[in-house]
């Protein structure tokens, strides 16, 4: 029918990659059943579009350095808090001031990937400057509170489950904006995280002043702290956890960018 002919050509004419095809799938498929209420059989005759198999960008510890080092105020707390914990940039962003453990030394993540709670490592070298960061939060929230707002977005209805919870500081962001503004959800002004196009937008630059080639981004931080811990001797299924891997499999692939250079070889030109 038209609808396999026409994602077959996008994957074979087209050449557009899987999550393209995908969508353009999940598109019809919404039209065709939400707006037309007809409903499509099963598009078994497609020429899928091959999904790509690439190793992660991962940076050698001086070049992190290297960026974190170019690195300023709060976004270099939260690049330093993504190479030293392997959080993904909206776990990182999304933590609560209740969330950071400095008797036990962890940080707890709630809701991650999957909807999935765990628990990672809670950097020494950060435990200073995270305490400075509740610090501020504290009395922002406090000048809040002072003008009669200081509510924040609870999940899963806990608002109405503990009135007055929102107000409470262990459920305040570690990062918050600096700005307050309307929860389309509840109508109330308040204030949210930071957003995470401004760490992505940070970031980026601090690797362009670094001088890196490679593409960095929030997400090559997570990739280094994985791999730099298999380097220094870490057990893989250690790593699945702090990562928050359902599966080792994913996990497996930062085996292969371990810092040993085409698989470990010595080239035979060395050998001359």
């Amino acid at each position: 029918m038209e609808v396999e002919q026409f994602l077959t050509y996008l994957a074979v004419e087209g050449k557009v990659s899987a999550a393209t095809q995908n969508q353009a799938k999940s598109a019809l498929l919404f039209l065709y059943r939400e707006v037309l209420q007809v409903e499509l059989p099963w598009l078994s005759n497609i020429e899928h579009a091959k999904t790509p198999k690439r190793l992660p960008v991962v940076l050698t510890r001086a070049e992190v350095q290297a960026v974190l080092d170019h690195l300023d105020g709060t976004h270099a707390l939260i690049g330093r808090l993504l190479y030293g914990t392997g959080m993904r940039v909206m776990e990182c962003l999304r933590l609560r001031v209740k969330d950071i453990d400095f008797g036990l030394g962890e940080i707890l993540i709630r809701d991650g990937k999957g909807f999935k709670d765990r628990v990672t490592v809670l950097p020494e070298a950060l435990i200073e400057p995270l305490r400075t960061q509740l610090k501020k939060v504290e009395l922002l929230h406090q000048q809040d509170l002072a003008e009669g707002f200081g509510t924040v977005y609870l999940p899963d209805a806990l608002e109405r489950k503990y009135p007055g919870r929102n107000k409470e500081l262990g459920w305040q962001y570690v990062f918050p904006s600096h700005l307050r503004s309307i929860d389309p959800r509840s109508g109330n002004e308040q204030r949210h995280h930071l957003q995470d196009q401004a760490v992505q937008r940070a970031i980026r630059t601090a690797a362009r002043k670094a001088g890196h080639v490679k593409p960095v981004t929030p997400h090559t931080m997570r990739h280094s702290f994985a791999t730099h811990l298999l380097e220094s001797g870490y057990d893989i299924r250690t790593v699945q956890e702090l990562l928050g891997h359902s599966d080792v499999s994913t996990t497996m692939i930062y085996t292969h960018v371990l810092n040993r250079g085409g698989r470990g070889v010595v080239s035979p030109l060395d050998r001359l």
